[in-house]
């Protein structure tokens, strides 16, 4: 691949959207129009499994839209890798996505949206690319009252300083302290998302940046979940910054920002009856079992594994045989 970190697109092919005025080859269909467009699936990728927090923010929010989700389990984790590796990695997903024609990138990974955002928005110019940073950011805004803020994150995404920028850019008074926290997403992947364990290591990264269990009066009252696969740890870390400490997931933000952007671009895809749930079996997150008709789940490594953690994440039971094992 050519030079990531500088921009170059390494190799992954300008983007092309179907629908302005010329035919392209889906499944075998002719695709053209907005009509057929507004049919196409959404692209979404992460390191792994966390980003299906966002998709399952994705499915409440436009249960009729269809998903093309990615986890690159291969290279697991984003976090530690420098940021020249994690342009190239997600330029080689997103690549993947965008030739199942997507008529929408989520780029479902706060490191990858830290560090490569700009780089994929360059190399695939007419597809919209949405990240979760600034959603994230905005909320944190919001719902802080002493803009002291801290964000949860991987080593690249805090050493990257993104949320920084994000957040003192809609509050430039705002106080940000970056606590990167790498072995949550081993947790997380795990599947120990609680006991002892999970509480231990919680306790370790976060009771230095809330005083110690002293003074207080500084400590942040907002804790940003800058990482999709800290929100299933959420109880866990509330239960050891408080009740008074508001958690912020970028997840359900995410979601609302990819709704108006569909709608800014007349993409939404419409309700049909074809599209509807099906009366089966509920899942503890509101969802059902017909939704699965409408997802695509690819992996790059163990999809059992990725069947086994990510049902945790979705709320639904998955099929390792449905999965998609992809080589990049």
């Amino acid at each position: 691949m050519a030079d990531a970190a500088n921009g170059e697109n390494a190799g992954a092919a300008k983007y092309s959207p179907a629908g302005d005025g010329r035919s392209e080859s889906l499944g075998g269909a002719s695709v053209s129009g907005v009509e057929e467009k507004r049919r196409l699936p959404i692209g979404i990728f992460d390191s792994g499994v966390g980003g299906l927090t966002v998709l399952a923010a994705l499915l409440r929010r436009l249960p009729h839209e269809h998903y093309h989700y990615l986890g690159d389990t291969a290279r697991l984790p984003y976090g530690t890798k420098s940021s020249a590796t994690i342009v190239r990695y997600s330029l080689q997903v997103a690549e993947r996505l965008v030739e199942r024609h997507i008529k929408l990138l989520v780029v479902a990974c706060n490191t990858a949206t830290a560090a490569a955002l700009p780089h994929l928005q360059e190399a695939f110019p007419h597809l919209p690319v949405l990240g979760v940073v600034e959603p994230g950011a905005r909320a944190a805004c919001r719902v802080s009252r002493s803009g002291r803020i801290a964000v949860l994150g991987t080593e690249s995404t805090i050493r990257g300083q993104a949320y920084t920028r994000a957040i003192q850019a809609l509050r430039p008074e705002a106080r940000v302290t970056g606590i990167p926290c790498t072995l949550f997403v081993s947790l997380a992947e795990e599947g120990w998302m609680t006991g002892d364990v999970a509480k231990a290591v919680a306790v370790r990264y976060l009771t230095p940046v809330l005083g110690g269990g002293f003074d207080r009066s500084n400590a942040p009252d907002c804790l940003v979940l800058g990482c999709t696969h800290f929100p299933p740890l959420a109880p866990v870390i509330q239960s050891v910054v408080g009740d008074d400490v508001v958690l912020v997931d970028s997840a359900a933000t995410t979601a609302e920002a990819v709704e108006d952007r569909l709608r800014e671009l007349d993409l939404l895809r419409p309700a049909r009856p074809v599209d509807a749930p099906v009366p089966a079996a509920h899942f503890p997150n509101g969802l059902d079992a017909g939704v699965l008709s409408r997802l695509h789940f690819l992996t790059t490594d163990a999809p059992e594994r990725f069947a086994r953690v990510g049902g945790l994440f979705l709320g639904m039971p998955l099929d390792p045989d449905s999965l998609e094992l992809v080589t990049l």
